[in-house]
């Protein structure tokens, strides 16, 4: 069978995807030699290295790779205690893959709208919520933050939020590798951050993800359950239950390869962005993802927001525009609060995530994407305005 009659779009050579994968050579020789080191499972001495090699990059203490950024997050919650009877608050403008892990722990997701400023968790509503919470009597166990498309949240705020209600703060840094705000790396200021290498990820191992702390404790007990929970002695012994969370050592070589490459792949995001903003700033009713004045993002992917009034279409228009023209584009997040699955949920909302989520739109930005590609779709997004000058 061929790979295209399974999946028309893996086969698609000429489909421009929103952020495909971007591998080379090197990820192809470290991957031939994870295998002829016939270290195929869940062990093995690049799935080590990659461990290092990301310690190193990101100044964590401590890190543990995992199948997913779900998979991490789930672990992060575990090792941290949250269970039945605490309510976990957590951004509602993210993915569900950072919050169904509170009800694996059998804990009750809150959720907590965003700045417009910078789409990112409202600290101001977070430290509202955690009051009202306490003065019903409730057990809040701990502040998930996303940073959203790789800009990272206001983490020394929240850090601060958090210590003062005496529960632990999580980074979901998913989106955010290479990202600083304020000088100081993407969830690093969190007691854990949970990062993603799915394949849309601005560094990818195929899938996977990765715990990081600074607390070796907590990492350790993660990096048992991740492996079943089994005991450090000769037979089977198990005094808690683990799950099968292990990176394998095959994905992490392809990892290892990845990281030597962070720095130009941030670099590239980042022009892609500068492209994309001086192509569309200006035009009527569209707009960018706001940045944070203390930021640096990595532009994991470059956003756009339309008002369909003064813009003259509306973000879906545009999107079935450009996939008309075979260019892959995708509403924002929608919110949690929003998702049927959370249905009667509470949530601190103001309404600017449900506005994001009318009015946005993701664009193409993957690295291996050429100027003239981002010139592209720019035009044929500009090219949906009924107010554009030359229309």
């Amino acid at each position: 069978m061929n790979i295209s009659d399974e999946n028309p779009d893996q086969g698609n050579l000429d489909r421009m995807f929103l952020s495909p994968p971007h591998v080379g050579e090197r990820e192809r020789e470290l991957l031939l030699a994870a295998f002829d080191s016939n270290y195929i499972a869940p062990v093995g001495p690049h799935l080590d290295l990659f461990e290092e090699m990301f310690r190193e990059k990101t100044g964590f203490r401590h890190a543990v790779a995992v199948t997913s950024g779900t998979a991490a997050m789930h672990l992060a919650l575990r090792c941290l205690g949250i269970g039945e009877g605490q309510v976990v608050l957590s951004s509602t403008l993210t993915f569900i893959g950072g919050v169904s892990p509170i009800c694996q722990e059998g804990a009750e997701p809150c959720f907590v709208d965003v700045r417009p400023e910078t789409w990112n968790l409202d600290p101001d509503l977070v430290e509202e919520a955690l009051c009202q919470l306490s003065e019903e009597g409730a057990r809040p166990g701990a502040v998930i933050a996303t940073d959203l498309y790789g800009q990272c949240c206001e983490q020394e705020r929240l850090r601060g939020i958090c210590d003062r209600y005496g529960i632990p703060l999580v980074v979901d840094a998913a989106e955010s590798l290479g990202a600083r705000r304020c000088g100081v790396g993407a969830g690093s200021l969190a007691d854990c951050a949970v990062f993603s290498f799915n394949g849309n990820k601005i560094l990818t191992t195929s899938g996977g993800g990765m715990l990081a702390s600074d607390d070796e404790e907590l990492v350790a007990h993660a990096r048992k359950l991740a492996t079943q929970a089994r005991e450090s002695v000769p037979h089977y012994e198990h005094r808690e239950l683990g799950y099968n969370y292990r990176l394998s050592n095959l994905c992490a070589a392809v990892g290892c390869a990845q990281l030597e490459k962070l720095d130009e792949r941030v670099g590239r995001k980042r022009e892609i962005y500068r492209l994309y903003r001086g192509l569309l700033d200006g035009c009527e009713g569209l707009s960018l993802m706001p940045i944070d004045p203390a930021g640096e993002p990595n532009f994991w992917l470059t956003t756009i927001l339309i008002d369909r009034r003064r813009f003259g279409s509306s973000p879906e228009q545009v999107r079935l525009c450009l996939e008309e023209e075979n260019v892959e584009a995708r509403p924002l997040w929608k919110p949690m609060h929003r998702q049927p699955v959370f249905a009667g949920c509470r949530a601190w909302d103001r309404g600017v995530a449900d506005r994001l989520f009318e009015e946005g739109l993701c664009l193409p930005s993957g690295t291996t994407m050429s100027d003239d590609d981002v010139a592209r779709v720019a035009d044929l997004v500009l090219g949906c305005s009924a107010n554009r000058a030359d229309a």
